[in-house]
């Protein structure tokens, strides 16, 4: 089997990109690229996540321990991503390939005119064949706007973007059903739906040049794929991942796509974090939003308008046992809301095409 995708995100971890003492692996940089230049050969558009700026930054400068770790953080970040970049930029250069960088904060997600902005500069950077290598602008980002890692951020640009794929390198073949270092344990190699703890089996240790974890990984990779988005989760370290991942012929852990989602609903699927307003609704609203027919939340089955909202603004929706169902776009404001709580033939809070299910 191979998978025909027509556009790909490759998010490449550190530990993928450093040798064991934190000094970037040029040869394994190269080697990607080599994979890279012979996907975009058959057609195929790719977007870069690649992390590895700090790391790149540690094997330049040497810091006192007196500077706290966000100052740190920012020296190596900003003195790495030059070196990152321009390594990217001369391997690509060898295929007659021109990239781009593109820095990003969790602030450029904050709203619609940001997120288009950002969407229109990567689509017109693939329409001229230009490979965004994208990364977190570490310089500029604090410790309570960063994200997760930049599994999270990958994610966000693959539904961004309307990718048919994101591929995830890690440093192990996958997400495995135990501890990797105990006999037996085997890699799950297909995932198929959401409602799977990978908590209770994965180790939450994260790598040692990286933010993230593999439960961070599975968190993110169930969401994507709930999107219409096929993830696969591979090693990194191994020769030929990327050529053998797309062709079905090594090991890995795949994400079984589901349902395709509008480019409104898989912004609002990202959105959580900058959710205005919380409503909680009945078992009745509950019911009828999570079953198979498509349904908007109506006020008769709200019960109460726990923080206050715009028309516009992201809503987050809780049941009645303050478990998160959803979120969406607010048709009207709170004030209007509270109004009409519990009663019929009222328009709806939230349409169906502005709502993105959570369970």
């Amino acid at each position: 089997m191979t998978y025909n995708y027509q556009r790909i995100i490759i998010k490449i971890g550190s530990n993928v990109l450093t040798q064991p003492d934190g000094l970037p692996d040029l040869n394994r940089i190269n080697h990607l690229v080599e994979q890279i230049a012979k996907i975009k050969r058959q057609g195929i558009e790719v977007v870069l996540v690649s992390s590895g700026a700090v790391a790149s930054g540690k094997s330049l400068i040497s810091i006192s321990e007196k500077f706290d770790a966000i100052a740190t953080r920012q020296l190596f970040a900003s003195i790495g991503q030059v070196k990152l970049i321009n390594t990217y930029a001369q391997q690509f250069e060898k295929y007659n390939i021109l990239c781009s960088q593109v820095l990003v904060t969790k602030e450029d997600f904050r709203d619609r005119l940001h997120y288009l902005n950002m969407k229109n500069c990567l689509k017109i950077l693939l329409q001229h064949h230009v490979i965004p290598v994208v990364n977190e602008n570490d310089v500029v980002s604090v410790t309570e706007l960063m994200f997760t890692d930049n599994d999270e951020l990958a994610g966000l640009i693959a539904s961004m973007l309307n990718a048919h794929a994101l591929i995830v390198l890690t440093n192990v073949d996958g997400i495995y059903d135990g501890n990797p270092n105990i006999d037996g344990t085997k890699v799950i190699e297909e995932v198929n739906g959401k409602n799977i703890d990978f908590a209770s089996f994965v180790s939450s240790s994260r790598s040692q040049f990286g933010r993230g974890g593999m439960i961070t990984k599975s968190t993110m990779a169930q969401k994507v794929a709930q999107l219409g988005i096929a993830v696969h989760i591979a090693n990194g370290t191994r020769e030929n991942i990327l050529l053998d991942v797309l062709a079905d012929k090594i090991a890995h852990t795949y994400f079984v796509p589901n349902k395709s989602a509008s480019g409104k609903k898989k912004w609002i699927a990202h959105a959580g974090n900058y959710a205005k307003g919380i409503v909680q609704v009945n078992a009745g609203a509950k019911a009828a939003l999570t079953s198979a027919k498509a349904s908007s939340l109506l006020p008769v089955g709200v019960i109460n308008i726990i923080s206050p909202f715009k028309k516009g603004e992201i809503i987050k929706l809780i049941d009645e046992n303050d478990r998160p169902i959803g979120l969406g776009i607010a048709e009207y404001g709170s004030e209007r809301a509270v109004e009409f709580i519990g009663q019929k033939n009222q328009k709806a809070l939230i349409h169906y095409d502005y709502l993105y299910l959570e369970c």
